[in-house]
């Protein structure tokens, strides 16, 4: 694994009128922990996406120097909180790493290869699971750990037991998780509701005709005079 470097600053004070302050100069505030005592500290944010930028989904090993300082120690970027409006960093977590004892870390998934079920079939690809939990030593964390769909047809599943792990790395999730699977084409499921649908109306009874009741036909009214009868002479 690529190790990176980022530049920290130590930083006085804490709290939220302090963290605004630091934000308003253009760093960030963090604390960087696992070592003998925490210590707070100051980073330039666009150094942090600069470092995560390609690397989403997976834990990152830093080489940490303090600004002035010979001093530098190894860690991990454990955690980032961002602002959920304008996506800023407003706090970043980094945790001192013994480079000897194996750590809890996640990895990302990045998925290879077209499944015949789509190539041949005309599936949909969904992935289902995008990262694993991991143990293993600090220099070991993999970039990312490859999830290989290629023999994937439709219906079919790929496993968290599927993939193939890096020596030295120990997947701790599930190995009965799905990580990807091929579903039918969306066509073929409207066209198959489209045929239920014609089948119900095609089975369904005939109305029966409705007659209308013709009314008879009315006699002419007879002449008054007729009934009468000739008057005797």
């Amino acid at each position: 694994m690529e190790i990176r470097e980022l530049t920290v600053m130590p930083r006085e004070g804490v709290g939220k009128s302090v963290a605004r302050r630091l934000r308003r100069s253009g760093k960030t505030p963090g604390i960087l922990y696992g070592g003998p005592t925490p210590i707070n500290i100051a980073v330039d944010p666009r150094e942090v996406f600069r470092i995560i930028h390609g690397h989403e989904g997976s834990t990152q090993l830093l080489r940490v120097t303090f600004a002035g300082s010979k001093d530098s120690r190894m860690v991990i970027l454990r955690d980032l909180q961002l602002d959920p409006v304008s996506e800023n960093l407003v706090h970043v977590d980094l945790q001192e790493v013994n480079m000897d004892k194996p750590i809890q870390v996640t990895v990302a998934l990045r998925h290879v290869g077209e499944p015949v079920g789509v190539r041949d079939t005309q599936g949909i690809l969904e992935m289902v699971l995008r990262e694993v939990q991991v143990s293993c030593l600090p220099a070991n964390i993999p970039e990312d750990i490859k999830a290989d769909v290629s023999n994937l047809a439709i219906g079919d599943v790929l496993t968290v037991a599927d993939l193939a792990v890096p020596e030295g790395v120990r997947v701790l999730t599930d190995r009965a998780q799905a990580v990807a699977t091929v579903a039918p084409p969306a066509v073929e499921e409207v066209a198959a509701t489209v045929a239920a649908v014609a089948g119900a109306v095609a089975g369904a009874p005939a109305e029966p005709e409705v007659l209308t009741e013709r009314k008879p036909k009315e006699e002419p009214e007879s002449d008054e005079k007729d009934k009468k009868g000739k008057k005797k002479e």
